[in-house]
């Protein structure tokens, strides 16, 4: 538990390449401290030790598991950085602790584990613990102004998006980790690990989804359990539609571009920054602003600030739920080969459906 300073101090769970992310981030701040590490690879987790301390920081402890790290170690923040199938049940672990919680990307790979961390995060809510769910491109400044334009009406009645992530992946990257390309702890392929950031800006800049259908197939990776391909239709509460496609067969990898489009105006970003922004039915492009990213940084601002002013993170697990609840209706359209409510799934209609069967190379 945490003592009485002013102090946040964070136990990173997971000492791999996010973890250094988050550890680095919370380190350059001030009114921060890693205080524990936790890892079962006593390498991974000396060696964020090492790099923190070469750093200037107070060398944190390191721990095989979260409970030892309660037990040993002063703690008022969990940031899990671990795979993604393990996400929820660490994070209520923490919750049940009276710890605020930070949870990578995606909130976890299984709907069933989502609804009850989410149901676990609003108990502790109430009780002024915060918990979210990194979304960092929330935070970057186009993606801000694009949202506060379509909140705004200043792009008229919103038509239509498109979204797509176009990435390489190698063989050796899915081989690197046991874990990678799997369903059980990646929980999907090119949209569940690489395009999940993607489908949360889309949800946000357009609403709940209503109906999606999909097709999703293993074009390139013939050796991961999981798609390296999809492609999906997505039409929304306001009557809006949209074009969502994630691969990580596309060699030597693209871009990752999110458009928006209404009667009055629209606006593109590419690779996390603003390309081009109408507005109030002007023809012309005005000037965007090319301050770099937030990410992480500015996200955990604002957890940080939310903890210290006792009200919610911009970014909760349930905006993190409907995410992973679009990738799954997004696997279940394509397991099923016809269009499916977003609802029924987010509430649980097609639980028992295996989705890995839907995953494979087109029909012929």
């Amino acid at each position: 538990m945490s003592d009485s300073t002013n102090t946040h101090q964070v136990a990173i769970v997971g000492c791999g390449i996010i973890g250094r992310t988050h550890a680095d981030t919370v380190a350059a701040r001030p009114d921060a401290e890693v205080t524990a590490l936790i890892d079962g690879d006593p390498a991974a987790r000396q060696a964020l030790a090492t790099r923190l301390k070469e750093a200037g920081q107070p060398e944190p402890k390191v721990y095989d598991d979260l409970a030892a790290a309660l037990a040993g170690s002063d703690i008022s923040l969990v940031a899990i950085c671990t795979p993604s199938g393990t996400h929820a049940a660490i994070a209520e672990q923490a919750l049940n602790a009276k710890l605020h919680v930070v949870i990578e990307k995606p909130l976890d790979v299984d709907l069933i584990r989502a609804r009850r961390l989410g149901a676990a995060a609003t108990r502790a809510a109430n009780h002024g613990v915060i918990s979210s769910v990194i979304s960092q491109h929330r935070f970057d400044p186009g993606s801000a102004l694009v949202a506060e334009a379509i909140r705004a009406g200043r792009f008229g009645t919103m038509t239509s998006a498109v979204a797509s992530v176009a990435w390489w992946r190698s063989d050796e990257y899915y081989a690197s980790a046991g874990w990678r390309g799997t369903w059980a702890q990646d929980g999907g392929g090119a949209l569940m690990n690489q395009g999940v950031h993607t489908v949360d800006l889309l949800l946000w800049f357009m609403g709940r989804p209503v109906n999606i259908q999909a097709q999703a197939i293993r074009a390139a990776h013939h050796a991961i359990e999981v798609e390296d391909t999809v492609v999906a239709t997505l039409t929304f509460e306001s009557g809006a539609v949209a074009t969502l496609h994630a691969t990580t067969a596309a060699f030597p990898g693209g871009r990752t571009r999110v458009s928006v489009h209404g009667t009055e105006g629209g606006a593109e970003i590419e690779d996390d920054v603003l390309r081009r922004f109408n507005v109030d039915g002007r023809p012309d492009d005005v000037a965007v602003d090319a301050e770099p990213p937030g990410g992480h940084v500015a996200q955990y601002e604002d957890i940080f600030d939310a903890i210290g002013n006792g009200k919610q993170p911009g970014i909760t697990v349930h905006d993190a739920i409907d995410a992973l609840a679009a990738v799954r209706a997004v696997y279940v359209a394509s397991t099923l080969q016809r269009p499916v409510k977003f609802a029924d799934v987010l509430e649980g209609r097609y639980d028992d459906v295996e989705v890995s069967r839907g995953i494979g190379l087109p029909p012929r």
